[in-house]
């Protein structure tokens, strides 16, 4: 496993602990806007490990198309496609 998958692992694992969190916060009736607090503690993790996922991917898949100037309209049109679905 290399370094990117490691910090991506590494970021959605934080997630996950957030999120379990805030599972056992709702199922304990705790105070609403604490509640909101740790969801927005996951939502930034997983922001994150989507930063890391596209730096990689910008760094590999669409260097690559660039460079052998091959499907660099078709990568660039799947980044967009992704950033529209926010």
């Amino acid at each position: 496993m290399g370094d990117h998958e490691k910090k991506v692992l590494h970021r959605l694992k934080i997630a996950k602990g957030h999120l379990e969190k805030v599972i056992d916060m709702v199922e304990k009736g705790e105070y609403c806007l604490n509640v909101i607090q740790q969801s927005q503690a996951v939502q930034s993790a997983l922001s994150k490990a989507d930063e890391a996922i596209l730096e990689n991917h910008l760094k590999t898949c669409v260097r690559d198309s660039i460079e052998s100037g091959k499907n660099i309209d078709e990568k660039v049109k799947e980044v967009i496609e992704v950033f529209k679905r926010k």
